[in-house]
């Protein structure tokens, strides 16, 4: 599983991170960086909890 972010679609407002911190991580404005690894699979549901807390669909994850 991936986790994919649309970096022009991102508009920094860090819920993905709220949701599952320890797969998203943020620049200094707040804004989504990517995720170049595999997501564990014990992960899996919380990569999923941040794909949904984004109101502009910026994340999404296979």
């Amino acid at each position: 599983m991936k986790i994919t972010i649309d970096t022009a679609a991102c508009s920094g407002h860090a819920r993905c991170a709220a949701a599952a911190p320890q797969l998203f991580r943020l620049d200094d404005d707040g804004y989504a960086l990517p995720y170049d690894a595999e997501v564990p699979e014990a992960l899996e549901n919380a990569a999923r909890d941040g794909e949904t807390a984004c109101p502009e669909r910026a994340v999404t994850v296979r």
